[in-house]
């Protein structure tokens, strides 16, 4: 089990930030999720929130008001980078013109935490709007570490790989889920982005141990979790669960993320919504919220 202490994550600048620097760490707290109808109340209020986290792609391209006021708020919180489109787990080439937008945006705002999922959403060029489980197969092992490989190094730094919610498991998968991901980390050297919310989601329609999942995760790669809401749906009579992250942080996904932090340390923890998004306010006490849990879950390790 991890030691529980708290730790901070800094990739850029192991110094301390003094006057009139941006900050550069990322600390083991909650951060929210920055969308664009928010860029007005952050700037405006600066709420007390620990670290933000953006969807890269949604700031690639030169200039314009969007990338102006994520500048802007990159002066007082330290900042994620996650992306949603590279498709890593495609059989398509990497998309060169995705890699130099992201590594000028890396440039530019000097993120923390940059990652990416464990998954494919492109075929032949042709993209999807899902982000589709891998094949747990040796072959498919292979080939995700010849990507994140890839990545790292056209970046120059370590990524993070985050797993994801699916709806179907591929059939004859010679690893779980879990394993996986932990190999791949092992053989790149990537670190682990634990979405617990997909982790609790993936439970539920295919019948997983959540508990191992977590357990089986290589605590001192996990660099970031990140919590959610989901909703659960009727088809053919039987409940499926969706990662919709259009509502608040359910209790099961509570629970799970304090037996994460008793087995793994705190983290920065990240809120999501994408849908449906709240004010600025409902985002901020879910953050409170998740530092409450956390701190509830270091208080049964002790």
């Amino acid at each position: 089990m991890h030691d529980p202490s708290v730790n901070t994550v800094v990739l850029l600048d192991q110094g301390s930030d003094g006057p009139g620097r941006r900050p550069d760490s990322i600390p083991a707290r909650a951060g929210i999720g920055l969308r664009m109808q928010h860029h007005a109340p952050v700037l405006q209020d600066l709420p007390n929130v620990a670290w933000l986290e953006v969807h890269s792609e949604n700031y690639f391209g030169d200039g314009g008001p969007a990338r102006d006021c994520l500048l802007a708020i990159r002066e007082h919180y330290p900042l994620s980078l996650h992306g949603v489109g590279l498709s890593l787990g495609s059989t398509d080439n990497l998309n060169q013109q995705h890699l130099e937008e992201l590594g000028k945006l890396i440039a530019l705002v000097e993120p923390s935490l940059v990652s990416e999922h464990l998954c494919w959403s492109s075929v032949k060029g042709q993209y999807f709007n899902d982000l589709l489980p891998m094949p747990y197969s040796a072959e498919s092992l292979r080939h995700m570490c010849r990507r994140v490989d890839a990545v790292q190094e056209y970046l120059g730094r370590r990524i993070l790989i985050e797993n994801v919610s699916s709806y179907f498991y591929w059939a004859d998968g010679e690893f779980t889920e879990w394993d996986f991901l932990a190999e791949l980390q092992r053989r790149s050297g990537c670190g682990i982005l634990l979405d617990i919310n997909n982790i609790y989601v993936n439970a539920m329609n295919h019948g997983i141990d959540a508990g191992l999942f977590v357990r089986s995760m290589p605590s001192s790669s996990v660099l970031e979790m990140h919590l959610a809401g989901h909703s659960v749906s009727q088809l053919n009579g039987n409940e499926v669960y969706i990662d919709t992250h259009n509502q608040q942080v359910a209790e099961p996904v509570w629970d799970l993320y304090m037996q994460a932090v008793q087995h793994h340390g705190r983290v920065p923890t990240l809120i999501e919504w994408d849908a449906d998004i709240p004010e600025l306010g409902v985002l901020v006490e879910q953050a409170r919220t998740a530092d409450h849990y956390a701190v509830c879950g270091y208080a049964q390790v002790a």
